[in-house]
């Protein structure tokens, strides 16, 4: 295949003719028979989009703001673990891709490159005074002291966001992983947020510790510790959304952990008008599983969503191209999305509402329910 990325299937075809095939399986694979991995892009494909006309718009603003910060698209690159099994500059090489995208990149806990020096290289890429909004994905750890740290480590690398994923109280069984025997990265890798946590902790690294014991509890301790906005990630039920905006969280990054945790539970997409009715505007949502489109970030934004996320595009692009296969990929999407965006009759994102999108046979989709009185387009939340 020539140097030429057309979709974002073309960067993985080029990714697995590249890596080593268990760290294929790695990217690619999820929790058991992987019915939800499959079933987030088909979820997609399944709506169709109905477009408005001779709406008169010569451009098509496509910028969102979150949590006051700034993005030049509504394409988030979600949490990834371990980038330098891919690329030997692991998580700063992607840094500097969203930076010069104008995009928000959440950094993972398991990052291959400190939380600080990702910072550094997101800094370094952006225009003066035109760094996006940093994000950090976090696990909430047993020991309180170990969390703390970790907010800390966080907040000195000047993120704007904590992610917390509370839909892993065990780890979920990835069946590759275990045929594969990979458990453990390779010699010269760690993750480096793990790394002295503690004082007199010189060189040691940690274990990310999971806990069924977790409760909406930890949850209102963490957000005692820190002033940053506190999102979580992977609420999937309506009434624990409706928990969230109770006990005082910021956002919610709607995911179903790209269906590596528990198999067989629904799509993303599918989701989403409930979660968008359940919250009332009262907090943002964002969603990742199954982007492979700009089509797809129109019918997730139409039904509700502030903002999507991207992971196994971009662990391919950067396997495909390093930095630079990153910022192919998010050129494509974007100008994917600007098209979807014409071709619909939007001026931007704020022209995307429910009507537009259409179950075959049924008729229109299912949109949010809409609290009198709320703001039910960007900003606020959507209602």
């Amino acid at each position: 295949m020539s140097g030429v990325r057309f979709t974002v299937y073309d960067f993985e075809e080029a990714a697995r003719a590249r890596l080593d095939p268990v760290h294929v399986d790695f990217i690619a694979g999820g929790a058991r028979d992987e019915i939800t991995v499959r079933a987030n892009e088909a979820a997609f494909a399944r709506l169709q989009l109905l477009p408005r006309v001779l709406r008169g718009s010569f451009e098509r603003d496509v910028c969102v703001t979150l949590f006051g910060g700034r993005a030049s698209l509504p394409i988030l690159l979600s949490p990834t673990a371990f980038h330098k099994l891919v690329d030997p500059e692991g998580e700063a090489a992607t840094a500097r891709a969203a930076a010069a995208a104008g995009a928000i990149m959440i950094v993972s806990m398991a990052s291959t490159v400190a939380v600080g020096e990702v910072a550094a290289a997101a800094r370094a890429a952006a225009e003066p005074g035109q760094a996006p909004p940093l994000w950090f994905q976090l696990y909430l750890q047993p020991d309180p002291g170990i969390t703390e740290a970790l907010v800390r480590r966080a907040e000195e690398a000047g993120c704007t966001a904590l992610v917390v994923t509370v839909d892993s109280p065990v780890l979920g069984a990835g069946e590759r992983n275990r045929r594969n025997g990979f458990h453990d990265l390779p010699p010269g890798m760690r993750c480096e947020n793990l790394v002295d946590l503690r004082d007199g902790e010189r060189g040691h690294i940690r274990q990310i510790a999971m806990s069924p014991e977790f409760s909406w509890e930890h949850v209102g301790r963490l957000r005692r510790c820190t002033d940053l906005p506190v999102l979580l990630k992977g609420v999937l039920h309506p009434e624990d959304a409706r928990l969230a905006v109770r006990h005082g969280v910021d956002g919610l990054l709607l995911s179903n952990h790209g269906g590596r945790q528990l198999d067989t539970v629904p799509p993303t997409l599918e989701l989403l008008p409930e979660l968008v009715a359940a919250v009332a505007g009262r907090i943002p949502i964002v969603l990742d599983g199954g982007i492979r489109r700009g089509t797809d970030v129109v019918k997730a934004l139409a039904l509700g969503a502030i903002a999507v996320g991207i992971g196994r595009p971009v662990m391919w692009a950067l396997a495909e191209g390093g930095e630079k296969g990153v910022r192919r990929l998010l050129h494509l999407l974007w100008d994917e999305l600007d098209e979807a965006l014409a071709l619909c009759g939007a001026s931007g994102l704020a022209d995307l509402t429910p009507d537009l999108v259409r179950v075959p046979g049924w008729g229109s989709a299912p949109g949010p329910t809409v609290t009198p009185g709320a703001d039910t387009r960007r900003g606020g939340g959507i209602g």
